[in-house]
């Protein structure tokens, strides 16, 4: 990616807990191409004191073939689990790991 992504700089809102949440930040940074856009990484829920894995989504049509954006939500996605996973031996998770769990228990 040509354009250093700056995470807490362009972040619009977050909302984290131990049920889950999401974190939501401005595309306009990375140029032209991106103005107006969005991204967010959110989390939820699965039951039994259990978060799934954490998705993305975006506001830019076809974002999901686009490589800059695909860096974008792989680098938000770990951002946001470092926000949200304990780093403690008993309750942490890796990323890998999280993102082996279901996206949603429904």
């Amino acid at each position: 990616m040509s354009k250093k992504l700056n995470i807490e700089a362009n972040t619009l809102r977050v909302q984290t807990s131990h049920r889950g949440g999401g974190i939501e930040i401005s595309l306009d940074h990375l140029g032209k191409k991106y103005k107006g856009g969005k991204m967010t990484a959110y989390q939820n829920y699965l039951g039994g004191g259990m978060l799934g894995s954490i998705a993305s989504d975006c506001n830019i049509e076809g974002w999901s073939n686009d490589e800059t954006l695909l860096t974008v939500s792989e680098a938000l996605k770990e951002y946001f689990h470092d926000l949200t996973n304990p780093d403690d031996e008993f309750d942490g998770m890796s990323f890998e790991r999280r993102q082996k769990m279901p996206h949603s228990a429904y």
